[in-house]
């Protein structure tokens, strides 16, 4: 493995109205280990502009001119943290926001695809999210697993991570149920997983455990795997991208 996206979801980056300075720190911590040590290239997909603007603007985010404010206020503050920490690992960052049009243009994406290569040749960091400030109803992906998910497609990832509230697929939900299991592989997903009801448990997240397995099943299709784990702790993470044990999360990967 050379390439990896990892996105790191709202709920994670955020907690009571605050930045989660510490999650971010450990965060940060894994990918420098991946980049440093492991000699992987990372692309980050990074959520919480919103939720980083609210702690600085009480706006009810509800309003969709509100919430493309609070993604103004929150992007180049959630960008000056996130510099701050990398620099302490010697990484230098770059932001790039898309659209999904971004990935309609062939043109647009072609040169993403070129700057993005120069960015990786020369070990920047590029942190990816969804430029909720102009964005609209026709032009956005709706919610960053999505966005994820075509970045690790269309800039040629081994594989797409992501680090949620939720640490990896059960067989049914583990909020409601006890006797729930963690599917640590998932070779298929069916049509009935993929139309449940879409849910977030953020009151910033626009995301849930079914955009999630729509993010698995576009790059399963594409012979792209992806694992699930948990963002509040990153023992598994760190088990199966650094040690290579795949302890616990989820790897959705089509047969073969």
């Amino acid at each position: 493995m050379k390439r990896l996206v990892i996105k790191v979801g709202t709920a994670v980056l955020t907690q009571d109205g605050q930045l989660a300075l510490e999650r971010m720190d450990n965060l940060v911590s894994l990918i420098a280990k991946l980049k440093n040590e492991k000699n992987l290239e990372v692309i980050l997909v990074s959520s919480g502009a919103v939720g980083a603007g609210y702690t600085s603007l009480k706006l009810d985010k509800k309003i969709v001119a509100n919430k493309q404010a609070l993604a103004a206020i929150g992007q180049p503050l959630l960008l000056k943290n996130y510099k701050k920490r990398f620099k302490e690992h010697n990484i230098t960052c770059a932001q790039m926001l898309f659209i999904a049009d971004d990935f309609d243009s062939r043109k647009r994406t072609k040169n993403a695809q070129n700057v993005m290569e120069i960015l990786l040749e020369n070990k920047i960091l590029p942190i990816i999210n969804e430029n909720d400030v102009i964005a609209t109803d026709e032009l956005v992906f709706g919610d960053n697993d999505q966005l994820a998910a075509h970045v690790a497609y269309y800039f040629n990832a081994d594989m797409l991570v992501i680090l949620s509230d939720i640490d990896g697929y059960y067989n049914k939900n583990p909020r409601e149920f006890s006797d729930a299991v963690l599917q640590k592989n998932v070779l298929e997903i069916s049509d009935d997983e993929l139309e449940m009801k879409h849910s977030a448990n953020s009151e910033f997240a626009t995301g849930g455990i079914v955009t999630k397995l729509k993010a698995a099943d576009f790059l399963m299709k594409r012979d792209i795997p992806m694992y699930l784990s948990s963002g509040f702790d990153l023992t598994n993470a760190y088990d199966f991208l650094v040690d290579g044990n795949h302890k616990s999360g989820t790897i959705f990967q089509a047969k073969k």
